[in-house]
C-alpha cells in the first residue's frame, strides 16, 4: 500500500468516479477500481472488476439517469467518506431520490473497497406497481417510522 495518499488527489479521483457514474460510462468507471476490489451493498459482496461490472449493470439496469449531489465529504488517510443524494430516473420514467453514504478505501488511488449504504425503501416506493404493491410499500414505510413521528 502507498505510504501516504494525498487528500486532495483522493477527492479529485472520487469526483472523476462520480462523473463517470453520471455519464453511465461503465468502462471508464471500472478504471477507478483495483482488480481485486470489493463492493458491498444491500447485504451483497461483489469482488473484482467482474463484481464491479455486475454492480454497474444492476445500477444502470434500474436507472436511466444518475445524478450525485454531495452533502458531506471527508478524507482521512486512504479513506473517503461521502454523504450524498442520488437523483435518478427509472426505466418507466418515475423519478427517485435517495440519501446515501459511501465509504471508499483507496490503494494507489484505485478503489480497493466500496461500501454503499442506502434505504432500499426509497426505491421500492418508486418501483411499486399497482394498488396492492403500493399499499404494501406504504405500510412498510409507516411501520418503519412508528414511534418516531
Amino acid at each position: 500500500m502507498e505510504a501516504s495518499l494525498s487528500s486532495a488527489q483522493i477527492r479529485k479521483v472520487a469526483m472523476g468516479l462520480d462523473n463517470a457514474l453520471e455519464a453511465r460510462d461503465t468502462e471508464l468507471v471500472l478504471t477507478y477500481f483495483s482488480d481485486d476490489c470489493e463492493i458491498e451493498l444491500l447485504g451483497v459482496k461483489l469482488v473484482g472488476k467482474e463484481g464491479a461490472r455486475r454492480w454497474l449493470d444492476w445500477l444502470y439496469g434500474h436507472l436511466n439517469t444518475v445524478k450525485l449531489l454531495p452533502i458531506t465529504i471527508m478524507v482521512e488517510g486512504d479513506t473517503f467518506f461521502e454523504e450524498f443524494v442520488l437523483k435518478g430516473r427509472l426505466q418507466d420514467g418515475h423519478e427517485v431520490e435517495s440519501k446515501q453514504a459511501e465509504v471508499l478505501v483507496y490503494e494507489n488511488y484505485k478503489v480497493k473497497s466500496l461500501r454503499l449504504y442506502f434505504d432500499r425503501l426509497d426505491f421500492a416506493d418508486a418501483v411499486a406497481k399497482g394498488f396492492i404493491s403500493k399499499a404494501i410499500v406504504s405500510q412498510m414505510i409507516k411501520a418503519s417510522l412508528k414511534d418516531l413521528t
